[in-house]
C-alpha cells in the first residue's frame, strides 16, 4: 500500500480535483508520505484523507497540501524558479514542510508541540532535507527575525488572521491560511500583499485543527 502504484493513484486524484502545477505534483509523487505516519496507518498514507498523528493533530489530506502549495507558488516565473523564503506555521509531522522545502530555497517552520517537532525533525532528516530551520514556539507570532517571507503557509485555523503574519509577508508575497474556529465553517484564504494593502481571496471550505494563540506544549 506504499507502492509507486498507490502514489500514482493519489496523483491521478489530485489531477481530477483540479491541481495543475506539475512541480507540486512531481514533488508529491516522489515524497514518501508513509514515513510521516505511525506504522499502523502507513497503509493509508496515499489515500486522499487527513490522518491522526497524535496530540489531537492531523497530517493534512494530500489535496489540501497540494492546493495550498499551488496557491503560494502561483505567479512564479515559468522557468520553475523556487520561492526564496517560506514560513510554515504548524510543522506537525513535517509532511507539508517536506513538500515546501523541495519548492523553496529556505523554509522556516514553527510548531507549538515539542514531541511533534521532534518527530518532524527526524522525518526531514530521513529525507536528507537540509534547507529547513525549525523552532518550538507559538506559530501565530511567525518568525520575525527571518522575515519578510515570500510565502507563508499556515496548517491550523485561527479565528482571525494574526497581524504578525501579515506584517511578515513580503511585498508581493502570498499567505495561505484556514480561518474560522469551528469545523464546518472554516474557509481557506489566499492573502496577497501589495505595498500596505492586503487582498483576500477565498479558495474553498476546509476543516483544520485550531491555531492556539499564545500556547506552547512541552
Amino acid at each position: 500500500m506504499t507502492s509507486q502504484r498507490t502514489r500514482e493513484r493519489m496523483i491521478a486524484s489530485l489531477l481530477d480535483r483540479g491541481i495543475k502545477n506539475w512541480a507540486v505534483l512531481d514533488v508529491m509523487r516522489t515524497t514518501p508520505r508513509h514515513i510521516f505516519l505511525d506504522e499502523a496507518l502507513a497503509h493509508r498514507a496515499y489515500e486522499d484523507t487527513a490522518l491522526p498523528i497524535g496530540y489531537n493533530q492531523t497530517i493534512s489530506q494530500p489535496y489540501v497540501v497540494a492546493r495550498m502549495t499551488e496557491a503560494v507558488l502561483a505567479g512564479r516565473a515559468s522557468d520553475g524558479s523556487k520561492l526564496p523564503r517560506v514560513l510554515e506555521v504548524g510543522t506537525g509531522c513535517g509532511y507539508q514542510t517536506a513538500i515546501l522545502a523541495q519548492l523553496a530555497d529556505r523554509v522556516w517552520t514553527v510548531e507549538r508541540i515539542q514531541p511533534l517537532l521532534d518527530k518532524a525533525r527526524k522525518n526531514l532528516g530521513l529525507l536528507k532535507i537540509r534547507n529547513v530551520r525549525s523552532k518550538h514556539d507559538d506559530g501565530s507570532l511567525g518568525w520575525p527575525e527571518h522575515g519578510p517571507f515570500d510565502a507563508i503557509v499556515a496548517a491550523a485555523a485561527p479565528q482571525h488572521v494574526p497581524a504578525e503574519l501579515l506584517e511578515q509577508l513580503a511585498d508581493g508575497g502570498r499567505l495561505v491560511i484556514p480561518v474560522g474556529r469551528e469545523k464546518g465553517s472554516q474557509e481557506l484564504r489566499l492573502i496577497q500583499r501589495q505595498g500596505d494593502e492586503f487582498h483576500t481571496q477565498v479558495l474553498e471550505a476546509v476543516n483544520f485543527v485550531p491555531l492556539y494563540i499564545g500556547q506552547v506544549q512541552y
